[in-house]
């Protein structure tokens, strides 16, 4: 399962698969626990995290668009927007 200590994997392999580059792959961060990661700016466009634990997550600026975030716990998150979650 990944954690916050494989973010940095994860988008720069997500990013090469958003670019169409073959070495790349889509993010899939189901189950994950990312709780209290900064996430400002990050492009998880089409990304599945669903069943995450995004709670007090810092998603300011970032690419949400398609993404699955059926089940994600985003308690406590600051969402694009700037709006926070309860």
């Amino acid at each position: 399962m990944t954690d916050v200590n494989d973010l940095p994997e994860v988008l720069t392999l997500h990013q090469l698969w958003l670019e169409g580059d073959p070495a790349g792959c889509r993010a899939d961060l189901s189950g994950a626990d990312l709780s209290g990661a900064n996430l400002i700016g990050a492009r998880l466009c089409w990304a599945t995290l669903s069943g995450a634990n995004l709670s007090g997550v810092n998603l300011i600026g970032a690419d949400l668009i398609g993404a699955n975030l059926e089940g994600a716990n985003l308690s406590g998150a600051t969402m694009p927007g700037g709006w926070a979650t309860a």
